[in-house]
């Protein structure tokens, strides 16, 4: 069909979405790039995709030293010798992944296997990129030789600009970005989170396969037009359609009984029949319908989720399937929560802190009832988990991101700190979680009062004396600004200490107050979610305890 038709099997194609209309691109704005990308503009035309392809990797900024196509054709030959292609063993970095043919003739099917080989030779640094056949399985369509598809994909791989990341090459950056998906669905597919919580015993084992779902089991056309918007905009694309997968797959399947086990296949085979529920057009809408953290957020996430598993000495692909570790049933005795209740609260907090087992800190049974002793045995932990059993049997709780030594700042008064990884929680009489809202008014303090006003759930606005005066360079509250060393401007105010009392802002309008003696407290709440309040707006607790996080 055109000079760029070598290694298609066209009789496995649907030629009838594929136009021959001559269209050129001539605009190099990213701002235009990025719209024309999203409608599709040039996935009509093979043609024309293989240009646009050609045009945006031959201007990604790549290492000085960056094997070509004549590189290539010096190899090949040496690396893979007269040995059938169809057969070629593939080097280790690629996991076993799934080689998907995307409608590829057999000669198409041998080139991927021949341009992994000769990309191991040029590139020993990489240990770990499971992503990578796909890959090139996709821009053989676009390529007039394997060279050409060669010299694409070592362009990529070799891309030296810091902000944009494009592919992981090593285990613990894809550790880490399974980890950095767990908390994006954590906080933005909550509804498919609790589903997975509820039907799965590791739910990241779960959610490492986001990359599987895109680069294995999606559908040729659908993945070419994720990859044609990811050459643009980059690595954040990717995790914007993976969270659209798994809502719609929470869509289609919620309410149908589903098994532990079966989970992981369950949704690779409704990722490979996405066809018969979602069309791309519509995955691309839901996926850049989600209001997601910038680029620069994403990128500090995925730093701290890498620093966590390099203090865990992890940084290697491990025999065990899953490097996260469950809260373990034989050190853990709590007189509030059982063990599968506190494997619930873990399922919610940040991955980075999952990997860690809960330590006691404080306990009103052990303790007493003295806000001081609460401080003195919960400064210096970061963060931690407050959990409280009232007499009426009620159970809630708050993760709170920051170190309660914080609270000092403010001297006498009341002081506001905390970030927005905070949230409230409710297990009994009903499991919810509420996400997090910024305290802006402190006659919550006052005996009897209503907060008079909560930002929005969903707004990362802070209060008008943390805002800076430029804030489009404002990171958002969602950040722990201590873990990233960030200015203090740019935290969030969802906790408050003094010698009086606590206050732990909620989501939905919830708010937490305790007395100085910790043996009442009261909630505050409005637009609450299914009008369910924290807990009694007034209670008399029966038990508190503080956790830490230990290695």
């Amino acid at each position: 069909m055109d000079e760029y038709s070598r290694f298609v099997d066209w009789d496995k194609m649907d030629v009838t979405v594929q136009s021959q209309d001559a269209k050129e691109l001539t605009c190099t704005e990213f701002q235009e790039l990025k719209q024309l990308a999203r409608q599709g503009y040039w996935a009509k035309n093979h043609s024309l995709r293989a240009k646009v392809y050609r045009k945006l990797i031959s201007n990604i900024p790549c290492r000085t030293v960056t094997p070509d196509a004549n590189v290539y054709r010096d190899i090949v030959v040496k690396i893979v010798g007269k040995r059938n292609s169809s057969s070629l063993p593939l080097p280790e970095f690629v996991d076993n992944s799934l080689v998907p043919t995307y409608c590829l003739n057999a000669e198409g099917i041998g080139a991927v296997r021949k341009i992994i080989l000769c990309i191991a030779n040029q590139f020993p640094d990489i240990s770990f990129c499971p992503a990578l056949p796909s890959m090139i399985a996709l821009l053989l369509h676009y390529s007039k030789d394997e060279a050409e598809c060669f010299e694409q994909v070592c362009r990529i791989l070799a891309c030296n600009d810091p902000s944009k990341r494009l592919v992981d090459q090593t285990f613990l950056a894809f550790e880490s970005s399974c980890m950095t998906f767990g908390d994006l669905v954590n906080k933005y597919c909550q509804a498919a989170h609790k589903l997975m919580v509820a039907v799965s015993e590791d739910v990241l084992e779960v959610y490492s396969d986001w990359q599987r779902w895109l680069f294995g089991e999606l559908p040729m056309v659908y993945m070419a037009r994720v990859f044609d918007v990811f050459l643009v905009e980059g690595y954040k694309v990717l995790y914007r359609v993976a969270l659209a997968l798994l809502k719609f797959f929470h869509k289609v399947r919620a309410g149908q009984p589903m098994e532990s086990a079966s989970i992981q296949q369950d949704i690779r085979a409704f990722v490979r029949d996405i066809a018969k529920s979602v069309t791309p057009e519509r995955l691309l809408e839901k996926a850049f319908a989600i209001r997601l953290f910038s680029r620069k957020e994403i990128q500090l996430l995925q730093m701290a989720n890498e620093k966590a598993l390099q203090q865990k000495g992890i940084t290697v692909k491990q025999k065990r399937q899953n490097v996260h570790l469950a809260v373990h049933a034989e050190n853990f005795k709590s007189e509030i929560v059982s063990v599968k209740e506190m494997r619930d609260i873990w399922s919610w907090i940040p991955e980075r802190f999952a990997l860690c087992q809960p330590l006691l800190l404080f306990t009103t049974l052990e303790h007493g009832c003295s806000l001081s002793r609460f401080y003195s045995h919960s400064e210096g932990h970061e963060p931690t988990l407050l959990l409280i059993k009232t007499t009426a049997k009620e159970v809630c709780g708050a993760y709170l991101s920051t170190d309660w030594s914080e609270r000092r700042r403010g001297g006498n008064k009341l002081s506001f700190f905390g970030t927005g990884e905070c949230f409230v929680f409710r297990l009994q009489p009903e499991v919810e979680r509420y996400e997090w809202v910024i305290i802006k008014h402190p006659e919550l303090a006052t005996a009897g009062s209503e907060p008079e006003n909560h930002a929005s759930p969903a707004s990362s606005t802070l209060s008008s004396s943390s805002v800076p005066s430029d804030p489009s360079g404002r990171l958002s509250p969602f950040l722990s600004a201590r873990h990233f060393n960030l200015p203090s401007k740019t935290a969030s105010m969802f906790m408050a200490g003094s010698s009086e009392c606590i206050i732990i802002g909620g989501g939905d309008g919830q708010a937490l107050y305790l007395d100085a003696d910790l043996n009442h407290g009261r909630t505050s709440h409005c637009n609450t979610f299914n009008n369910q309040p924290l807990c009694s707006e007034s209670f008399q607790i029966s038990v508190l305890e503080v956790w830490g996080f230990r290695d």
